[in-house]
């Protein structure tokens, strides 16, 4: 039996491909096999170190180098605190070549002994229990001012996440020493009488267990110090880099804070001298909240050369912004326009400055604190108070407005900039706009076709395009697709004849049209018809393989002989360079007790019967793409390496339009006598029971 002429299933060239499979019940069991029981027993609970050491990303943020800095960062944070409440002017961190890690503080020294209240150790406490810690109480009048740990996870995760620490606690009174291992403490706490100065020495190596790496750089050190010593001013930061067998020093100190900070990044030649504002209130965050104390500082210069913004809290450094950022963007923004208003420096019917405009000039350091602070996760790399942003909307609102009140020539030069910054960005849009829309007429229009997957991949050579009939199919090579390099563009129903209709016609049909549009390459046609559909420029194919994927039915053969009949009117060249392909698909799905076997042919088919003779078998004939599984589906269609592809040359096109102008056209004479001299070859396939 065939269901149309032979030539359709030529195949000049051929993909390698399977003829068989394991059995489908073998399949679908494999894949019930990898289904894993879900019941009441599937239901636990992380004990103990396992809550960081199974799951680090939780509160470090990643498992891998930013994780493990980060949680160098926590043990480092509590010396910083204790610096800041008066407690030590000196850090120490040393970096050893082993990867291990020590920071060292003058502090009051970490309480590790008996609490009452508690009726543990604290040591217990701090170093192996989540959420324990000094500073739960900041708002009423605790221990620390403001901190950077609030959470009381950070010295106990570090813990946890460690191979070895090692506790060396000085109290002025009695030295405490503590040795852990794999987040357990090994040998309890020991203490012996001690006179000298206090302080704690924390020394710990990151576990390669943990953390997927744990070769922190020395830059991540220098950068993280010299960003503690900029907010804390007159706290000395000490680096001691381990190399061979000797220690690089590299010293951070700051006595004015961020004031020296923007005096050094603004230099002699800003646009403006720096300006330093403090202030400090209470806020709440709703007014059903109680009241917390917050303190902010700001340093803010104009510079035409060098634009910075840094946003810290509680020493911390807020690489995301938060609340900070969104009140600098309120206050400048609100500030310059208002200025610009005011002196009529905005030109008729101009536009608004945005915050990017007065960015491009800004340099602005804000450092705050509060005893009270939501961050938005435990890496603290920005915060949500609203309180806060609001006390900074109004601080920064009320000193800009005084500035320029006082300095009418800095606000003029400022001023000035921020519109040069505007209008420069305005121009620049322009021109980016205009070489899009050019670009765009001749290049990617995909976004506006309906129902278009596209793929991953920007790279031509492997990219391919499968063009398939109706949303069923579509569904079906969309699940057994490889995304990375495999698009689909269905069609809808038969499209129109090429070879009779005229090109008004053609360019009108919004199928044939889309098809275009998704290949790239424009059309090789010159006709006034022809106005959405570029020139025909074989460098703008967007695809490395176009494949015609339908039907293995007359229907199918129907569509593809449309389509090829289309490609050879319009886009000729395509298929003389071997671009355009043909998907096989089974005729016959072919299954005994242990194989699946797919039949393409009637010759294959009575090739595999004959292999099963004895045997038990069934056999199924293809019901159309929609309806495969979708392993079966990349099987035998999708997959480069089991698929069977025919490449389309020349003299099959010709072929093609010479056969379809004979089955669909006007030649009457030439229909009958064909149909007299092979009609037999076709009755099997005849509706006539």
């Amino acid at each position: 039996m065939r269901a149309f002429p032979h030539f359709l299933g030529s195949a000049p060239a051929r993909e390698a491909g399977l003829s068989h499979v394991g059995s489908r019940e073998e399949r679908r069991l494999n894949m019930a096999a990898k289904k894993a029981v879900y019941n009441d027993d599937s239901i636990s609970m992380l004990k103990g170190a396992d809550r960081v050491r199974l799951r680090p990303a939780v509160i470090f943020g990643s498992d891998g180098i930013e994780g493990c800095e980060h949680s160098i960062f926590e043990i480092l944070s509590n010396a910083i605190d204790e610096a800041r409440e008066g407690y030590g002017t000196e850090i120490t961190v040393t970096r050893y070549a082993d990867h291990s890690v020590e920071v060292e503080d003058h502090g009051r020294g970490i309480p590790v002994d008996f609490n009452n209240k508690e009726q543990r150790y604290n040591w217990e406490l701090v170093f192996c229990e989540m959420y324990a810690g000094g500073k739960y109480n900041n708002d009423k009048n605790g221990s620390y001012e403001y901190s950077l740990g609030l959470n009381g996870l950070g010295l106990c995760a570090t813990q946890y996440a460690s191979a070895y620490m090692d506790a060396d606690i000085r109290t002025g009174e009695t030295r405490y020493t503590l040795h852990f291992e794999k987040g357990e403490n090994v040998g309890g706490l020991h203490k012996e009488p001690y006179k000298g100065k206090s302080g704690s020495r924390i020394r710990w190596m990151p576990d390669l267990e943990v953390f997927t790496d744990i070769d922190v750089p020395a830059e991540y050190y220098k950068d993280i110090l010299r960003r503690q010593a900029i907010v804390n001013d007159g706290i000395r930061f000490i680096f001691r880099d381990q190399i061979g067998g000797k220690f690089e020093t590299t010293e951070f100190l700051y006595k004015e804070g961020i004031l020296d900070h923007v005096k050094e990044i603004a230099g002699e030649d800003a646009l403006t001298g720096v300006q330093f504002w403090q202030s400090e209130k209470k806020v709440r965050d709703r007014e059903d909240k109680p009241e917390y104390r917050t303190k902010i500082n700001v340093a803010v210069a104009f510079s035409n050369k060098i634009h910075v913004t840094e946003y810290y809290h509680n020493s911390s450094w807020l690489e995301h912004g938060g609340a900070p950022d969104k009140a600098a963007r309120n206050a400048f923004v609100y500030q310059i326009d208002s200025y610009l208003k005011q002196t009529g420096k905005y030109n008729k019917n101009e536009s608004k400055i945005t915050f990017n405009d007065v960015e491009d000039c800004l340099i602005l350091v804000i450092s705050s604190f509060s005893n009270q602070t939501s961050y938005e996760n435990q890496t603290k790399k920005a915060i949500t108070n609203k309180g806060i942003q609001e006390a900074m909307v109004e601080m920064l609102r009320h000193n800009l407005e005084i500035w320029f009140l006082e300095n009418p020539a800095e606000a003029d030069r400022i001023s000035a900039q921020v519109l040069v910054n505007k209008r420069s960005r305005e121009d620049a849009e322009k021109t980016r706009l205009n070489i899009k829309k050019k670009l765009t007429s001749t290049m990617d229009v995909t976004s506006r076709v309906a129902k278009f997957v596209d793929c991953r991949s920007r790279d031509v050579n492997e990219r391919e395009i499968f063009i398939v009939e109706g949303d069923s199919a579509l569904g079906a090579c969309k699940q057994a697709r490889d995304p990375n390099f495999q698009a689909i563009m269905p069609i809808r129903g038969k499209i129109l004849n090429c070879l009779k209709a005229d090109y008004d016609k053609i360019f009108k049909s919004e199928i044939i049209t889309d098809l275009i549009k998704v290949l790239g390459c424009g059309v090789q046609v010159k006709s006034k018809a022809n106005k959405e559909l570029s020139t025909f420029d074989i460098s703008l194919l967007r695809w490395n393989k176009v494949i015609l994927c339908t039907d293995a039915d007359v229907d199918g053969f129907q569509i593809r002989v449309l389509l090829l009949t289309m490609l050879y009117r319009l886009t000729p060249a395509l298929i003389e360079m071997g671009k355009v392909f043909i998907a096989e698909s089974p005729l016959y799905e072919i299954t005994s007790k242990d194989e699946t076997y797919f039949a393409y042919t009637e010759q294959e088919k009575a090739d595999f019967l004959s292999k099963l003779e004895g045997k038990k078998f069934t056999i199924q004939r293809s019901k159309g793409l929609g309806e495969n599984e979708p392993d079966m589906m990349n099987l035998t269609t999708m997959n480069p390496a089991t698929r069977r592809l025919i490449q389309v040359l020349p003299s099959d096109a010709e072929r093609t339009a010479r056969l379809f102008d004979l089955f669909q056209g006007n030649d009457l004479d030439g229909r009958k006598d064909y149909i007299a001299e092979h009609g037999a070859e076709y009755i099997d396939a005849a509706d006539v029971s």
